[in-house]
Formats: C-alpha cells, sequence, structure tokens
C-alpha cells in the first residue's frame, strides 16, 4: 500500500488566521504507487479536514483531484487555493508563480505569490451556469434550512462550476447565523436533484462584503469552513445587478473565520483569491513541479 505524504494548509484565511484545513498530497512526494481512490477518501478525516486535494505533474499542466469522505469531486476552490499554495511554497524561481492546471476536464490558469509565511493564490473556476430552481428544489431546499420564501424573497437560484448548488439569500448577518437546517432533509432535498448543498449568503454591502455558510450533507460535509467555488457563483449572479467583486466571510459558525474574494469580468469569467498558510512541514520534491 502506498504511503502518501500529507500536508496541511489553511486555506482563504481572514486578515492571517482560521481558514479550512485542508489535506494537500503530491503525488510525486508518495512512497510506492499513487493511492488507490479508497485511500483518497480516507485521507480528509485521517487528517481532520472536509477535503484533500492531490497534485500530480503532467508536463503541460498540473492535475488535481479533489476528494471527501464520500468520494471525489469535479472541483473545489479552497482545494486549488491550498494546493497553488504548496505548489507556490516549493516554487524556487522569482516573482509570482505561475501555472497551468487541470481539472474537471478543462486546463485554466492559477497563480500564488509569497508575502512571508502568508501565500494568496488567484485562480479561473471556469464558466458559471444559472438557472431557475423548480417549485420542487425551492421548497424541498428551504423546508430543509428552516427558511419560508418570506424570509429569503426570489432571488434563490440554481448556480453550477463543475457541479449545481443551490444559492439562497437571507437578509442579514444575524439571519444567517441563527439558521439550524436539518441536514438529513437537506441531504435528501439536494440528493433528489443532484445539488452539491446549500450556500447560504447576507445581502451584500455597498462595498460587496457578506457574509455566507455553505452546508454540504451530501459530500461529507454538513458545513464547509470556505467554499470558493460557490463565491464564484453568486458574483456572476450578483454581476447582474452590477456587483462584480465579492468578499463572502465563512467560517464564524465553526470558529474559524474565512474570507474569500470573487470578481466578475465583463464577460461574467470569474477570479477567485484566498490567502493560505502551509501548517505542517512539506517533504522534499522528487521532481520539479
Amino acid at each position: 500500500m502506498s504511503t502518501p505524504h500529507v500536508t496541511v494548509v489553511r486555506a482563504c484565511l481572514r486578515n492571517g488566521a482560521g481558514g479550512s484545513p485542508t489535506a494537500v498530497v503530491v503525488e510525486a512526494d508518495t512512497d510506492g504507487p499513487p493511492p488507490h481512490d479508497d485511500e483518497r477518501r480516507r485521507i480528509p478525516a485521517a487528517h481532520n479536514t472536509s477535503h484533500a486535494v492531490f497534485i500530480r505533474h503532467t508536463g503541460d499542466a498540473v492535475e488535481l483531484r479533489f476528494f471527501t469522505a464520500e468520494g471525489e469531486l469535479p472541483a473545489c476552490g479552497h482545494g486549488t487555493v491550498a494546493a497553488l499554495a504548496l505548489l507556490a511554497a516549493r516554487h524556487t524561481g522569482t516573482g509570482p508563480y505561475r501555472t497551468a492546471l487541470r481539472a474537471a476536464g478543462r486546463v485554466f490558469d492559477g497563480r500564488a505569490e509569497r508575502a512571508g509565511e502568508l501565500v494568496t493564490a488567484v485562480f479561473d473556476p471556469g464558466p458559471v451556469t444559472l438557472r431557475e430552481p423548480t417549485a420542487q428544489e425551492r421548497t424541498l431546499v428551504l423546508a430543509a434550512l428552516g427558511l419560508t420564501p418570506a424570509g429569503t424573497g426570489p432571488d434563490v437560484r440554481i448556480a453550477g462550476v463543475g457541479r449545481e448548488r443551490v444559492l439562497v439569500p437571507v437578509p442579514t448577518r444575524a439571519a444567517l447565523a441563527a439558521l439550524r437546517p436539518d441536514l438529513g432533509r437537506l441531504q435528501a432535498a439536494c440528493d433528489r436533484s443532484g445539488l452539491l448543498g446549500a450556500y447560504v449568503h447576507s445581502a451584500p454591502s455597498p462595498q460587496g462584503r457578506l457574509a455566507a455558510r455553505m452546508f454540504a450533507p451530501s459530500i461529507g460535509v454538513p458545513e464547509d469552513l470556505a467554499n470558493a467555488n460557490s463565491t464564484a457563483c453568486l458574483v456572476a449572479h450578483l454581476a447582474g445587478r452590477g456587483i462584480r467583486r465579492i468578499t463572502a466571510d465563512m467560517g464564524d459558525a465553526l470558529d474559524s473565520p474565512a474570507t474569500i474574494t470573487a470578481t466578475a469580468g465583463p464577460d461574467l469569467r470569474v477570479e477567485l483569491g484566498g490567502t493560505a498558510r502551509i501548517l505542517t512541514p512539506r517533504q522534499p520534491a522528487r521532481q520539479p513541479l
């Protein structure tokens, strides 16, 4: 059996603290053959993280694969931030680290820059799809969240980048903090429609600052500390209202504050950003990355 060398990276920090612990494995460092998918699924729990990202250098791009205890995900925003942070820490050149990344069947740009112990990473999460929820999707998800249509308004959306999830607005940060979803009902509602989970967010300030919580029991994550791809979905949606840059605060309900930035360009292509810190000593690279 292979023995992966795991580095834990806290991704999407807020003011240098908090963030989402993410297990990162560079497969070139693994003793023996690459881990099987069952082994990959065990790594998040073994290292007290919700997600793990596996890095493989393929020559023309750096391939990323993402896992939770439930299985593989097509994309993971904070996992991508964590991967870029570790790659940048290993980078021996001068200036920002830049690379082509491959995940979910596409190649996209990523870059990261070190400043002392912190690494700021930015990447293109890919095109965002948006649609109205069906009446059944809206009813089942809101009921599982303990919300009524009057508590959210009409602006609920289904959004996808890699996989669809539901975006649910609430009026204030206090309303967001008070949520106590029925996770069993939410999992059943999401499974019925093939949704990743529910990203509930407060109204943005004039400067685009908001708070959000991501509930994803269908992938084994009752509440995600930081969900960057859902933040990308939200900024693509809000761009239609003229809000093209947001800063999303997450993780407060889990005592690990996290922050993600997202910007939508004129063509609605999104750029995601987050700051990370590497927690555990990394193993020496066995091949250049």
